[in-house]
């Protein structure tokens, strides 16, 4: 009778390969679908209100009584931000190094003013009635102050105001209904050279956009109702703040959405403010409705980092 020893042996070898061979092979397949899935998902996730990331708070600085209604800021220099707040016709430099005011610049009387831009050695501040003030040469014992009147009104309660450089002009986005459609709510350009506003939205906040769907629970006109504006300096991406309903809505400079973060936590009370410094960093200033009004060092950061 002929031995099959060899043969047994040789197949308790290979088996046992080809098993592992093919279990390797189940296992890739299994990683290679789930990276492809969570592909999926993370391009879904920019439809919606993302909870994969979340906003992070860095840094904070208390602010003191007079701005204990922020409501815009702008970077001024490492240790400086522009300040305004909703009352006064003034501009507070705050130093946060020294974590005090340095100096206010009177530009008008008491009024509802909402935004601040630094553009070179001008300033930029919004009233809610869209009228903006021009302080030419700031740091001068005088300043020169211009007052311009925009396409927007009351109605449109503005809030957000940006430099854009590139452009050399300030973008201003609607906070209430935009009298022009109630599909969006539009950000108008106003030049710096010809200091006029341009009669059609350069952005449209497009109100049904899917990215609302999770927070959208009544008039689409509530989908937000920006408190602030600013580009980042990097991207050239649009960065817009809501304090009613804290988010952070972020566009392309095509005007295409890109992501909506919620501000959760006490963090953030009432967000009014928005900017970022030349190198990209973010910062939020809150009003102190529920104590001291303050500015948060930010960053956006997937979550479990």
């Amino acid at each position: 009778m002929r031995d099959k020893t060899p043969i047994k042996i040789i197949a308790l070898i290979v088996i046992p390969i080809a098993l592992a061979v093919a279990v390797k092979f189940s296992n890739f397949n299994d990683r290679d679908k789930k990276e492809k899935k969570g592909d999926k998902e993370d391009q879904i996730g920019l439809l919606g209100v993302d909870d994969d990331v979340k906003v992070r708070v860095l840094t904070s600085w208390l602010l003191p009584d007079e701005l204990l209604e922020v409501s815009g800021i702008s970077w001024f220099d490492r240790d400086r931000f522009a300040c305004v707040q909703d009352e006064l016709g003034k501009v507070f430099i705050f130093n946060t190094r020294l974590n005090k005011i340095e100096k206010g610049i009177p530009f008008g009387p008491t009024g509802d003013y909402e935004g601040v831009a630094v553009a070179g050695n001008a300033m930029y501040v919004l009233r809610a009635d869209g009228v903006i003030f021009e302080i030419s040469n700031f740091t001068a014992a005088k300043p020169k102050v211009r007052q311009y009147k925009t396409l927007l009104t009351k109605k449109e309660d503005s809030e957000s105001l940006a430099f854009d450089k590139k452009n050399n002009r300030l973008l201003i986005a609607v906070k209430a209904r935009d009298k022009r459609s109630d599909d969006y709510k539009g950000i108008y350009a106003f030049d710096l050279r010809s200091k006029t506003m341009s009669a059609q939205p350069v952005y449209k906040i497009m109100l049904n956009d899917p990215i609302f769907n999770e927070v959208n629970t009544g008039k689409s006109k509530d989908a937000i109702s920006p408190s602030d504006i600013d580009i980042h300096p990097q991207t050239g991406d649009i960065y817009i703040l809501e304090g009613t309903k804290p988010k952070l809505l972020v566009m392309n400079q095509k005007g295409a959405m890109l992501s909506l973060h919620k501000l959760k936590g006490g963090d953030f009370s009432q967000p009014e403010g928005l900017a970022f410094s030349p190198d990209g960093k973010m910062y939020i200033s809150n009003e102190g409705n529920k104590g001291t009004g303050n500015i948060l060092q930010v960053e956006i950061v997937e979550k479990g980092k």
